[in-house]
């Protein structure tokens, strides 16, 4: 009997999604991490650039998925890693990260300007000074984030075909962009739907700081966020989010993160409007770190972000700054930031 494959690491067995028919014209691409794919082309890229060899210093700062990947992919490489973080990290995550090697440092206060993202660059940089040999891999601004993502494009147009629709959470551009990038070399016509928090600045909002919804959405601007690539720009309440997160778990037993169930928010609207369209949603992880949090009905009454049942559809604006309170979406119509807002971004 011929043997399968055996991956050389957890890494390489779960870098991409599995894809999952939710019914009809809808697919969900679900990834056990999706930013162990930036991660892990990033690491590899330096090192065959010379920038990277065993027992290297590497610093991030991130309060999310991809300091976990970091995390694993360093264990396994044998890098050192410092990880810049805010208390928004939940603490399964950062002793997970700890159990990994990683050494975990938490800012306390926000920056004046940019919050607690601009405070962890200043405490970032602290780190940097001590260890001059260091390697950054900067996934807002690293060309490689969005690079990364071609052999999901691949997977996806190898087992799909023609694709309508590509629908998925924005938090520093890396995905969608990347995904979007390549897949409308073979279909120009491919409607890019970009998914986003309310009170995140990606999309013109006024930040509002600390959200509840986290892993989409940003205090700072991503210079690999390509605004022009998206058709439509979707803003989520927490609430929503969480209600689809669970939505999502109890019709297709897809137990996924909160970033994931925004996408299904929108992605299902999508499939219902076309139902004859190729649909396609980015689910970036699973949602076992949530168990107490989002999956926990005391825990979304004590936040205030209880609700039975996602809103049923959003409400259309003509500008960034009407979106809200509830789930608001506009026609971006591939236009770049300054031709919405009437000039460029200002922290």
């Amino acid at each position: 009997m011929k043997r399968s494959k055996v991956s050389k690491t957890v890494a390489e067995a779960v870098v991409l999604p599995k894809l999952i028919n939710l019914g009809g014209n809808l697919i969900g691409a679900a990834f056990f991490l999706m930013k162990l794919l930036p991660a892990k082309f990033i690491l590899e890229r330096a090192c065959q650039e010379g920038r990277l060899k065993p027992e290297s210093v590497i610093v991030e700062s991130t309060s999310g998925t991809f300091g976990l990947a970091l995390a694993i992919l360093c264990n396994l490489e044998n890098y050192h890693l410092f990880i810049v973080s805010d208390p928004a990290i939940d603490r399964p995550l950062a002793r997970r990260m700890e159990e990994l090697g990683t050494q975990v440092d938490i800012v306390d206060e926000p920056a004046p300007v940019g919050g607690f993202q601009r405070a962890r660059l200043d405490r970032m940089k602290i780190i940097q000074e001590a260890y001059p040999d260091h390697f950054w891999p900067s996934q807002y601004s690293n060309p490689n984030n969005p690079a990364a993502y071609a052999p999901v494009a691949e997977l996806l147009t190898e087992n799909i075909g023609q694709i309508d629709y590509l629908i998925g959470p924005v938090g520093s551009g890396g995905s969608m962009c990347g995904t979007s990038s390549y897949l409308r070399l073979l279909f120009p016509r491919l409607r890019v739907i970009g998914v986003d928090s309310l009170g995140s600045v990606l999309f013109g909002q006024p930040d509002q700081g600390a959200r509840l919804l986290r892993g989409l959405g940003n205090s700072l601007m991503p210079k690999n966020l390509s605004h022009s690539m998206f058709d439509d720009v979707h803003w989520v309440s927490a609430a929503e989010g969480f209600a689809a997160t669970r939505l999502l778990h109890r019709k297709h037993a897809l137990y996924m993160g909160p970033t994931s169930g925004a996408a299904y928010l929108v992605g299902q609207w999508y499939a219902a409007r076309y139902p004859e369209a190729s649909i396609v949603m980015l689910l970036p992880d699973e949602g076992y770190r949530y168990q107490s949090t989002i999956y926990d009905d005391e825990w979304l009454k004590l936040m205030g972000a209880w609700m039975s049942e996602p809103t049923s559809a959003p409400r259309l604006v003509e500008h960034p700054w009407e979106a809200g309170p509830e789930w608001s979406y506009i026609n971006w119509n591939r236009r770049a930031y300054e031709q919405v807002m009437g000039g460029p971004f200002r922290e």
